[in-house]
């Protein structure tokens, strides 16, 4: 999945205007302007689009959290520069305030299976024996599972 895929989905799925959007991404001190919003939102095939790149991915999600669970006290979350389908599932996880069996719910919802084990994988430290990499179609169906959830209308 491409992060402006991700970041079209999250919009979609909390129905999020122009607006918050702006006022996600300054929750984690970072300014953007309705054009850059807008561009990263349009198809591939527009000649206006623009790629979201990682840095700017991880701060809208930091500021999702922030948004969502209330910002920490102290320095804001420095973003990573390097972005993997794991880091994203963990900081939605984070957002959303999600436990391993509303993580499993969410991704029946979407017609896919996964144990709490398995699931606890994507969830560890790259360097653990455990650790095991959170491919495009896990995170996909876990978008889709929170859209199923969130706004069930849209499933029709």
């Amino acid at each position: 999945m491409t992060n402006n895929d991700i970041l079209r989905r999250i919009r979609f799925t909390f129905d999020f205007n122009d607006s918050k959007m702006i006022e996600i991404f300054g929750a984690a001190e970072l300014e953007v302007t309705r054009e850059q919003v807008s561009n990263w939102l349009k198809k591939d095939d527009d000649s206006d689009f623009v790629k979201i790149r990682d840095i700017e991915l991880a701060t809208f999600l930091n500021g999702l959290i922030n948004v969502k669970r209330g910002k920490k006290e102290g320095p804001q979350v420095e973003p990573e520069k390097r972005l993997t389908n794991n880091m994203v599932f963990m900081k939605l996880r984070i957002a959303l305030n999600l436990k391993a069996e509303d993580i499993v719910d969410i991704l029946k919802l979407s017609g896919f299976d996964v144990s709490k084990h398995e699931l606890s994988s994507f969830f560890r430290k790259p360097d653990n024996k455990h650790y095991r990499e959170c491919k495009d179609q896990i995170l996909r169906n876990f978008l889709q599972g929170i859209q199923l959830d969130i706004r069930p209308e849209s499933a029709e």
